[in-house]
């Protein structure tokens, strides 16, 4: 299981992360064994025109072995726009079986939540908070992004608390793509905690009672 700032690293580049892990490896060992044992099918004459089938397990002789664990460092990969939960696969590199096929060696990727940016799928979201005024006659703004540009998120319109505006190709990458989803930016308004009477005053003239 990978566990890092991967909301970061995979919307910017790849990285390796360099792995310690022990496994058990196969190892000469003195004597013999019993190996590759198969069921054979075999008939015999119980009477005139009369056979019996039964079975019998046939073994070779091999040279013995046994288990030994041993470590070893292996980088793990994580790509541009892979997402929580996605595996990396190293196919037949799990643990031995003796006389059998060696299972797979899996990471899954678990992405730590971002202190402003929360990801769904391609597609990223955040809150921005601005004043009552910028929200009454307009605003301009730059969202820094996760590799560190800038993205204009103002506006001449007036802006209603808690609405959403879509910035497309402001996203993360998509997997093994070369485009990226949107951004959803939510507007959060900050309301004065008070009022003096001259500026409801001027409020009331600007606005109408």
């Amino acid at each position: 299981m990978l566990v890092g700032s991967c909301n970061f690293l995979i919307y910017v580049t790849y990285v390796a992360f360099q792995i310690w892990r022990e496994k058990n490896v196969l190892k000469p060992a003195s004597g013999k064994r019993k190996c590759n044992c198969k069921n054979k099918v075999s008939h015999r004459q119980v009477g005139p025109g009369m056979y019996q089938q039964y079975t019998q397990q046939v073994c070779q002789e091999c040279p013995n072995v046994k288990f030994e664990r041993e470590g070893l460092s292996i980088d793990v990969d994580i790509e541009r726009g892979m997402q929580d939960g996605q595996e990396i696969v190293f196919y037949e590199d799990g643990e031995p079986i003796i006389d059998g096929e060696p299972g797979d060696l899996k990471f899954v990727i678990r992405t730590q939540p971002h202190v402003r940016f929360q990801r769904d799928g391609n597609n990223l979201h955040t809150t921005v908070t601005i004043s009552l005024l910028d929200a009454l006659v307009g605003f301009k703004k730059d969202l820094k992004h996760l590799d560190g540009h800038l993205v204009a998120v103002g506006t001449n319109k007036i802006t209603k608390p808690k609405e959403v505006r879509r910035f497309p190709g402001e996203g993360m990458p998509v997997f093994e793509k070369n485009k990226k989803g949107d951004l959803f930016v939510m507007f959060e308004v900050a309301f004065p905690s008070s009022l003096t009477d001259s500026q409801k005053n001027v409020i009331k003239q600007t606005l109408g009672s």
